[in-house]
């Protein structure tokens, strides 16, 4: 990706701040400002589960100090997917700061799951956006684009700003054969580096390690054998917000005629919400 023209602004006085408050250098709270001016855009809300060390810890969330030092700039938080460590801390940072929140159908129905649960949902501004869409604020505009990951719905974000734009691809892995055939948007993120791109803030766990991760499909394949020559009870276990997985089983458990039992409070809702939403299908 080349430099933006616009890059040469920022030796002068307008200049595009990114601030991370969590989720760089580490697994959890994720959560990045960009601020321009008299604008922030917050990405993702998320928590982080204590280490060993944390005693009587039950969440660590970030520390949000300098967005309420200047919550009257804060225009929007943009969520990228729904997983825990990316919207997590959401419903003890809108007790403080009660902003517009946008996220794709999937993402904010679990965010009203866990607003509920907290009381908050009915004072809660949910906006639901689909990739592709551009949110336009007075100088910032936020667009969402499709993107690969282990949860349905996910999405990179853009903010383009008069200095440049900033592209934040949210977590993701590259899958040709996604579950919901929703393939990640190459042509948009190949458009943007024609484009000229500023920064690009990249996050996909493990990407250090060689070789590449197998599509989704394949584990659907293994399913099937499996549930082919298993004569007695099968125990899945897999993270509650893996719909796609969680899909795979369920047509396995169809074809085979066997019954499904969800075992767990976070996979009962999430699986609640995502049949509700139309992104589970139970035959």
């Amino acid at each position: 990706m080349k430099t933006v023209k616009g890059g040469a602004n920022l030796g002068k006085k307008d200049k595009v701040k990114v601030i991370p408050l969590g989720g760089v250098g580490e697994i959890g709270k994720n959560m990045t400002v960009i601020e321009y001016k008299n604008e922030i855009i917050v990405i993702d809300c998320g928590l982080m589960f204590p280490g060993e060390e944390m005693l009587g810890v039950d969440i660590v969330i970030p520390d949000i100090t300098y967005l309420l030092k200047h919550k009257e700039k804060v225009k929007a938080i943009v969520l990228t997917h729904g997983h825990e460590d990316h919207i997590g801390a959401l419903p003890y940072v809108l007790k403080q700061l009660n902003v517009p929140v946008y996220g794709t159908r999937l993402t904010l129905g679990i965010v009203e799951t866990k607003l509920k649960e907290h009381n908050l949902l009915d004072k809660a501004d949910l906006r639901v956006v689909k990739p592709g869409d551009t949110i336009t604020f007075n100088e910032l505009k936020v667009e969402f684009i499709r993107n690969s990951h282990s949860i349905a719905d996910s999405c990179a974000i853009a903010i383009h700003t008069p200095v440049g734009t900033i592209v934040h691809t949210g977590d993701f892995k590259i899958d040709y054969t996604p579950i919901d055939g929703e393939v990640m948007d190459f042509a948009r993120f190949a458009e943007l580096g024609k484009e000229g791109v500023l920064l690009m803030l990249a996050d996909s766990t493990n990407v250090e390690r060689p070789g590449y991760t197998m599509s989704e499909k394949t584990v659907g394949e293994t399913f099937d054998k499996i549930f082919s020559e298993a004569k007695h009870r099968i125990i899945v276990a897999t993270f509650a917000s893996n719909v796609h997985r969680i899909q795979q089983v369920i047509d396995a458990a169809a074809k085979y005629h066997r019954k499904i039992a969800v075992c767990g409070r976070s996979i009962e809702n999430i699986t609640e919400v995502a049949v509700e939403l139309g992104y589970l299908k139970i035959p």
